[in-house]
């Protein structure tokens, strides 16, 4: 396996930085055992490119700038940034109810089919579960998947809080096709791909084969490694979650992104929009994700700094993207294994912003074990895939994340592992009293994660946040 680091330019402003940045990757993705990684830096103008190790343990080839790999949920800014384009055309108004482009639309709950407006989608407030499980029903289609939402149970009431949901990204990107009167994957060519000359942002896997691409990898508790199948989260031809979810793409086409993301527009948006995009929409309560939501750009505070980002999570394949406007700088982190390729995306992303900026980012500490409020929160909280498991023993409080048994039983896929029971602790201020009580994970594959748990009005717990989704309490 090999690192290299290499600026775009001749002459590099900050050789010390990447010297640094290029050991500290290889160092992480040996230290997490990461197969391959590729991380992509922005900075002035002048672009950094490190990459290391292979595509694929089975058949490895070397990974380098140019290597595609799968962005899952990374890919929710360019179906916001495709939809923007339509509201400046005039083709598509955020404040009007979804159901004025996409009539066929329906819910579990018709007031909500006929109150979610597109702008609830961009910044997750539509009140939509995290997503439709069935997704091998019907013709794999964007339509097929829409038409089962009615099949979605409904968290909120439109506007009422924010919980992040790729079906109403799924959701979103039907009304890009119903606008422009074309599928998904050429309206997203055509008002955006194409204009930038994202040459290698693709979905389809006939575009992906031809290119070098990473294979994602799932390590064991032995820490033995297995290829995972199918190569995205849904098997080869199902297009319903690629608005939400079903972009792959390289770190320099990623680089061209941050730039576009920065700049003026390109004579592709204006200056303002993509500003707005940036802008927050709703707030967020003790979230990993960040301080609150722009128009599906998580906005967080680093040491004084204002980041904007979006990160992804595949089948073994992780991705993050990080913008510092007032810096005129990027960060891209591609990462082909699970559990741990989320550790090293978040550790090179705050490594990148110490090197390059000066910013320095420190998780807060819990508080010592409190045997009273961890018997209060222990149970089981679930969302349509997946149960949540808090349990409270031998003075500690621990979470369990994983897919439903029965969902996994009934897939041929290679499914993600679940992930095992780590330590978490409760934060200083989330005492309940003002209606949530808020945590950190400690240890293992989400550590570093934080979320909250929600209580009804008398005090007892109903739900808990984790990565901005809301898993409602069921035991």
């Amino acid at each position: 396996m090999s690192t290299s680091a290499r600026p775009t330019n001749a002459k590099s402003r900050h050789p010390r930085s990447h010297a640094e940045l290029s050991a500290f990757v290889e160092a992480t993705a040996q230290e997490y055992g990461i197969p391959g990684v590729a991380v992509g830096v922005l900075t002035g103008g002048e672009e950094i490119h490190v990459a290391h190790g292979v595509t694929n343990a089975d058949h490895p080839l070397p990974v380098d700038a140019h290597t595609l790999f799968h962005l899952a949920s990374v890919s929710k800014s360019f179906t916001a940034t495709a939809l923007m384009r339509l509201a400046e055309q005039g083709r598509v108004d955020l404040a009007a109810p979804v159901r004025r482009y996409v009539p066929e639309l329906r819910l579990a709950d018709e007031d909500a089919a006929a109150r979610i407006t597109v702008l609830n989608l961009l910044n997750h407030t539509a009140g939509l579960d995290w997503n439709l499980v069935d997704t091998d029903e019907g013709d794999g289609s964007l339509a097929a998947f829409v038409d089962r939402l009615d099949r979605l149970p409904l968290i909120a009431p439109p506007g009422g809080r924010a919980s992040y949901s790729q079906a109403g990204y799924n959701l979103a990107g039907r009304v890009v096709e119903n606008v422009t009167g074309l599928p998904f994957d050429r309206a997203l060519a055509e008002l955006v791909l194409g204009p930038l000359g994202l040459d290698d942002t693709v979905l389809d896997l006939d575009e992906v084969v031809p290119r070098r691409f990473a294979v994602g990898h799932h390590r064991a508790e032995d820490g033995s490694l297995t290829l995972a199948r199918p190569w995205k989260s849904w098997r080869a031809g199902l297009r319903g979650n690629d608005p939400g979810g079903g972009i792959a793409s390289t770190v320099s086409d990623l680089l061209r992104w941050a730039r576009f993301q920065l700049g003026d527009g390109d004579g592709l948006l204006s200056a303002g929009t993509l500003e707005r995009m940036r802008r927050p929409t709703v707030e967020l309560r003790a979230s990993s994700l960040g301080d609150a939501f722009g128009i599906c750009w998580f906005l967080r505070d680093v040491g004084g700094v204002r980041t904007v980002g979006h990160g992804g999570s595949g089948n073994g394949q992780f991705a993050e993207l990080l913008l510092v406007p007032e810096r005129d700088f990027a960060v891209v982190a591609l990462a082909n294994s699970g559990p741990d390729g989320y550790l090293f995306n978040q550790a090179v992303l705050k490594r990148a912003l110490q090197l390059y900026l000066g910013v320095v980012e420190h998780d807060p500490q819990p508080l010592p074990y409190d045997a009273r409020r961890a018997r209060e929160v222990a149970g089981r909280y679930e969302i349509d895939a997946m149960n949540l498991d808090i349990a409270a023993e031998d003075g500690r409080l621990t979470l369990a994340v994983g897919i439903k048994p029965e969902i996994r039983a009934a897939s041929d896929a290679r499914m993600p592992p679940d992930y095992p029971a780590a330590g978490i602790g409760f934060l200083p201020g989330g005492d309940g009293g003002d209606g949530c009580d808020e945590y950190i994970v400690t240890e293992g594959g989400l550590k570093g994660q934080r979320g909250f748990f929600s209580r009804a009005d008398d005090g007892t717990v109903t739900g808990v946040d984790l990565a901005g989704r809301l898993f409602g309490r069921s035991a």
